[in-house]
């Protein structure tokens, strides 16, 4: 399921460019309390914190076809489909007229706004055990927000943080609501329709999460007769439906029944027992296998490629170019970048060795 599409005239132009140890959490009960806690207030956010998404004609008996076209979907373009993450802007420090408006907010308005996820161990999510008494957000996305934040306004802490389920990371972007979404959001082909990506800043890849007493064993025949659970507008959910139409997922394997709209909801249905299995990022599914350690992941690595990316308005270009920019940087700041925050945040579940999780060298394609 997919957010709607952005208007037709934007997504021509967009087209027409791309083609040049989290303790004291462990168990069902505390996992449930929280997850019925992030469905009461997941909408309720903003949190801002101070302190830191052709025509046809015809008369009577004439029928006409719509041919779709590579500027309404981006995944019609062979090369876009096949190397989603090099389509974006080349860096640059430039304010455009979008940095220039986040600028110019004044007082306590004076925030970049920014969609993240609240209960991601790891990567956006609030520990009750910390100082802060669980009131402040942390993690992986969390640090490069943060990062964003100091490069464009001046001030790490100048963020309003918005939590975003899954299914609404488009539609908080294309409606306003945030600046941009920090949510380990996987850059793909259909999304490009709708939103602009900045290069990938994370390496994954699809996996099976199941108890470690399931005889599952990845996305195979073992799944056959299960129950899956993904989250609303996920990659996972789409990447399942086309396994299954292509005849590399079982039949009879549930997808459909079981759609949540954020992916720590399938974690609680499998320690509830109402699903068999999840399917999502294998860096989110390790995550959660720290949470609790009567799941592990399936297989011995993930079954897709995939990348995340800082996810934009479409005619953002100016943001798009500074992000870039940023993460330029940000890579290359071994004592407060990316390879430190990794170090801090994702090692103890992704082991020590960052290369496999490193994306590539970026690559911008996108020209204007």
């Amino acid at each position: 399921m997919r957010a709607p599409h952005a208007p037709k005239a934007r997504r021509t132009r967009r087209g027409r460019a791309l083609r040049t140890g989290l303790k004291g959490w462990g168990g069902v009960a505390a996992m449930a309390v929280v997850c019925a806690l992030a469905v009461a207030f997941v909408l309720l956010l903003p949190l801002t914190q101070s302190s830191g998404e052709g025509e046809s004609t015809g008369g009577p008996g004439v029928a006409h076809g719509v041919q779709a076209r590579a500027e309404d979907d981006p995944c019609l373009d062979p090369q876009i489909k096949k190397a989603p993450e090099k389509q974006t802007l080349s860096p640059s420090s430039a304010d455009g007229d979008t940095i220039k408006k986040i600028k110019a907010r004044e007082g306590e308005k004076r925030k970049l706004i920014v969609g993240v996820d609240q209960n991601s161990y790891r990567w956006g999510y609030r520990d009750p055990n910390n100082d802060e008494g669980g009131n402040t957000l942390e993690g992986f996305d969390i640090d490069l927000v943060h990062r964003i934040a100091q490069e464009i306004l001046g001030d790490p802490n100048a963020v309003q943080f918005k939590a975003i389920p899954t299914n609404q990371r488009i539609p908080a972007i294309q409606s306003g609501r945030v600046d941009m979404v920090v949510r380990t959001m996987t850059i793909n082909c259909s999304r490009m329709a709708d939103v602009a990506f900045s290069a990938p800043y994370f390496k994954t890849g699809q996996q099976v999460l199941a108890p470690k007493s399931s005889p599952i064993t990845g996305p195979d025949g073992s799944l056959a007769d299960k129950k899956v659970c993904t989250a609303a507008s996920s990659t996972a959910n789409s990447e399942l439906k086309a396994r299954q139409k292509a005849g590399k997922l079982p039949k009879t394997t549930d997808i459909t029944s079981t759609v949540v709209p954020n992916q720590l909801d399938c974690l609680v249905r499998i320690q509830l027992g109402e699903v068999d299995a999840v399917v999502t990022d294998g860096a989110l599914a390790a995550s959660q296998a720290a949470q609790d350690p009567t799941v592990e992941l399936k297989g011995d690595a993930p079954f897709t490629t995939e990348y995340y990316g800082v996810a934009m308005k479409l005619d953002a270009d100016d943001l798009v170019r500074r992000v870039n920019q940023i993460l330029v940087d940000y890579r290359k700041d071994t004592a407060n970048g990316w390879q430190a925050s990794y170090d801090k945040w994702l090692s103890a579940t992704l082991g020590t060795d960052s290369a496999k999780s490193e994306p590539p060298a970026p690559e911008y394609l996108r020209k204007s």
